[in-house]
């Protein structure tokens, strides 16, 4: 229930000189493109983090920045100045990019894409970076109207085990003067499953949370990241144990249901959100929408095209300044497409669409795996109910099992 991720010689287009009408949408066009930028700067290293990122210098920032600019007209022309639905800077910290930079990427934006009326504006921001009220008011006056504030806990010991380089008064500071700025629309990251964490901590933090009254609430498990400081350091036998199996089940479950007492819908695995605030850009990650990502390390998929933005500035450099050319790319396969399709929708409160899915595949999944699905529902792991194929609470802390049964084996 994690986070849903020598020299390199560009030989290959990353991208066909046209996209391909496929399986994934009828018309990626129609309710315009997700676009995610990628901002690979932060003042340090979180020890959880697996993330492309690296320390903000002024000179690198020149470099990348200048990258930026030039990827962005780049795709634009490319796309012929497509329709955007949503924009999403993350990190990385972009919350570490001065306004008057941030202005000339939405400038940028602006002329090489097109904007459409509603669309959701995301900016990530961490604590420390983000404290000044004239700062998000400069937000808001450029289009931003959504927030992403990265607490990670309400637990000063938690950040420090963590290696985060705010406290819990930086975050009240942060909230608060994005409050006062006038943003109406601001996200809470959470991580819980931390060493020696427990359900009543967590309850106890989430009912702290609560009382803030964001508009949505992300609670990731804490997942080990190979090479990562916590990966080291937070084994059985090492200095920060972290809770059972059993206890983290508790804490998936109960801080579920608690949260959704409080008014938040549950809509995907780690996702809450109050009425009419659900993300429109990570929901079109999990409806399998065409998205752009620009920046080192960002993913793009684009009709049956995947690919991956060199992650290393000399790389990012020649990848721009050779007009888009790469060689880490995919074409997915009507199979890869279907997999997809199960294991992105299981994660949502919606579920599959199993009318929608035969159409698609050419087959029952209900009838193919008859058997597996009667046990999933005998042990509440599954219901189906008006077409659709869901998780339950029970049958989500066990997602990844699930959807490998059901999308890997006949």
């Amino acid at each position: 229930m994690g986070r849903i991720y020598g020299e390199n010689i560009p030989v290959k287009p990353a991208f066909p000189d046209a996209v391909p009408k496929t399986k994934r949408a009828a018309n990626p066009d129609e309710k315009g493109l997700l676009l995610y930028i990628h901002v690979p700067f932060c003042h340090s290293r979180c020890h959880y983090c697996s993330f492309h990122s690296q320390s903000f210098n002024q000179v690198t920032f020149t470099w990348y920045f200048k990258l930026l600019l030039q990827e962005i007209a780049l795709w634009g022309g490319r796309l012929k100045k497509p329709k955007l639905r949503t924009i999403y800077f993350g990190g990385g910290t972009p919350s570490l990019l001065p306004l008057s930079h941030l202005n000339q990427i939405m400038k940028a934006l602006d002329t090489h894409f097109t904007f459409t009326q509603g669309m959701e504006t995301t900016i990530e921001a961490n604590p420390d970076s983000a404290q000044d009220v004239s700062y998000f008011r400069g937000l808001l006056s450029m289009g931003f109207n959504r927030l992403s504030l990265g607490m990670q806990s309400l637990n000063d010991l938690d950040l420090q085990i963590m290696g985060r380089p705010h406290s819990v008064g930086m975050t009240h500071a942060s909230y608060d003067a994005a409050r006062r700025a006038g943003f109406g629309n601001i996200g809470l990251d959470l991580i819980w499953g931390l060493p020696n964490q427990r359900l009543k901590t967590w309850i106890d933090q989430l009912k702290n949370v609560a009382e803030m009254r964001p508009e949505h609430i992300s609670a990731y498990n804490l997942t080990l990241e190979p090479g990562t400081v916590m990966a080291r350091n937070c084994t059985p036998d090492g200095e920060f144990p972290l809770p059972s199996e059993k206890e983290q089940g508790r804490m998936f479950i109960y801080g579920a249901e608690y949260l959704e007492s409080m008014g938040y819908m549950h809509y995907e695995v780690s996702n809450f959100a109050r009425m009419g605030f659900m993300s429109t850009h990570n929901s079109g990650y999990w409806d399998g929408s065409d998205y752009l990502g620009l920046g080192p390390s960002a993913v793009s998929t684009l009709g049956r095209r995947r690919f991956t933005t060199p992650r290393y500035m000399d790389e990012y450099d020649a990848y721009v300044r050779g007009a888009l050319v790469g060689n880490d790319f995919e074409d997915l396969t009507d199979e890869d497409l279907l997999t997809e399709r199960i294991m992105l929708s299981l994660r949502t409160s919606r579920g599959l669409d199993l009318k929608d899915f035969r159409k698609l595949a050419g087959y029952d999944l209900v009838k193919r795996h008859e058997k597996l699905i009667a046990a999933l529902h005998r042990e509440n792991l599954v219901r189906i109910s008006q077409g659709r194929l869901r998780l339950t609470k029970n049958g989500m802390l066990v997602s990844n099992v699930i959807i490998q049964r059901l999308a890997y084996e006949d």
